[in-house]
């Protein structure tokens, strides 16, 4: 059960993610970060008006899986679907952003696949495709795009963005920056000529290695003292 101590700590560090993405270029004006409130059926996600390089906690609202406001009056996102359907769809997920990245895009644009091909691509897991261009800002299309994710980690949306679903909000942090990081590596080692992707092998020893708390912690670490 959480408590309103645990509450603030959760809204802290959405706020913190969310500052850390934008400023590595991964969240622009309109992307938006989400938690399950533990114990409830409530999420905790940015409000649609909050300003993504100056958040703060209070920026962090709580809202229903139908994007009611609880306790507040600031309305989240258009797009909270997202994060509703596959919090419906996903009882793992406990958190859930969607980022608009530059290199990530490009690929969906062009039609072409991000691969992995760097030692961070291997605990993305296989990188699935929503064909659409759309804002996600009804229940329908929300359903389509917790389908489209099904039971894996990132999705990339057609000319708009990607999004990531995760088991907690470091691990989701982690992973978005990942995918980006992998895109534009793959983007520019493309100049050069066809770039070397992981055998399976690679990624299972790999993303073994790689996917351990002090691992992901030190990313968020890294990223967090430039926030200082």
């Amino acid at each position: 059960m959480h408590t309103e101590q645990s509450t603030q700590q959760l809204k802290q560090s959405l706020a913190d993610a969310i500052l850390m993405m934008e400023r590595a270029g991964v969240i622009d004006f309109n992307g938006h970060f989400s938690a399950r409130l533990p114990g409830t059926d409530f999420m905790l996600i940015n409000a649609g008006k909050s300003v993504r390089s100056a958040l703060t906690a209070a920026d962090i609202i709580t809202i229903d899986m139908n994007g009611k406001p609880v306790g507040g009056t600031d309305v989240p996102p258009m797009e909270f679907h997202i994060h509703a359907e596959i919090y419906r769809r996903r009882p793992d997920v406990q958190s859930v952003v969607h980022t608009h990245p530059l290199y990530s895009t490009l690929f969906t644009m062009a039609g072409k696949r991000i691969l992995p091909v760097i030692m961070q691509a291997a605990v993305l897991g296989e990188i699935q495709y929503f064909d659409k261009t759309a804002s996600i800002n009804t229940k329908p299309l929300g359903e389509a795009l917790a389908a489209a994710l099904g039971e894996h980690r990132v999705c990339v949306l057609r000319a708009h963005g990607a999004v990531v679903a995760a088991g907690n909000v470091m691990e989701a942090f982690v992973l978005g920056c990942y995918l980006e990081e992998t895109a534009e590596r793959q983007f520019l080692a493309a100049q050069l000529g066809e770039p070397h992707v992981l055998s399976r092998e690679e990624i299972a020893l790999i993303g073994g290695n790689l996917w351990k708390p002090n691992l992901v912690k030190k990313v968020w670490d890294y990223h967090h003292a430039k926030l200082a």
